[in-house]
């Protein structure tokens, strides 16, 4: 008899959209999120008029992610006046209290990365245990990483810290992973969700549709 970790899906997320055609491709290969970048910094970032264009094209059985990185209150304002997002990502260094200001102000559920390089880092996690709506666990960047971002960097980190680790709430797995690598993390790491960026990219902020078809086929087979 199957278990239930076997028989339900493990749900991708493909991240730092900024294109149509990338966006169709994630749609049309069975994403269950898509994400879009409102980090100025980052070659995927998008404006709110470019996130809101793409968000027409998004079926409402696909979730749509607005990536943010301790964003203050104006900025959150502006984007959600012009886009629809069904989830707010919080990519910096956000305390709980934040994440529950945040909550809050927006009336969306919030996922909370982070970033990890040693145990350390998941004993930090317990902290939002109970107040982000999600947890999405990506690799650490090394303080010497030249122009590193808040995440992106297609690092790896130790999927074998997640083994037999508990929250309060659903998880996502990220950092590095693609579709040769995925079915490795999800089987070490245990994860019922993914999140891909880099993995899928010709170069940074440029997707590749046939690499984010490829992914989420490797993906659809687990």
């Amino acid at each position: 008899m199957k278990t239930s970790s076997e028989t339900t899906p493990v749900a991708a997320k493909i991240c730092g959209l900024n294109d149509l055609s990338s966006l169709d491709a994630a749609v049309a290969s069975g994403a269950a999120y898509v994400g879009l970048n409102f980090y100025p910094p980052s070659p995927r970032a998008v404006t709110p008029a470019q996130a809101r264009e793409l968000c027409g094209h998004v079926p409402q059985s696909v979730k749509k992610v607005g990536l943010f990185v301790d964003p203050d209150d104006r900025l959150l304002r502006e984007v959600l006046d012009q886009v629809p997002l069904d989830l707010i990502q919080l990519h910096g260094s956000e305390s709980p209290a934040r994440v529950r200001e945040i909550k809050a102000l927006t009336k969306l559920p919030v996922l909370k990365a982070i970033k990890v390089a040693n145990g350390a880092d998941l004993d930090a996690a317990k902290a939002y245990d109970g107040v982000a709506d999600m947890l999405l666990f990506d690799a650490k960047a090394p303080k010497d990483l030249a122009d590193a971002l808040p995440g992106g960097n297609g690092l790896i980190f130790d999927w074998n810290m997640l083994t037999g680790r508990h929250w309060q709430q659903p998880w996502m797995l990220a950092g590095g992973l693609d579709a040769g690598n995925v079915a490795q993390a999800v089987s070490i790491a245990g994860a019922r969700a993914v999140d891909v960026s880099s993995g899928v990219e010709h170069r940074p902020g440029v997707k590749d549709p046939a690499a984010i078809k490829a992914f989420l086929d490797a993906v659809k087979a687990l």
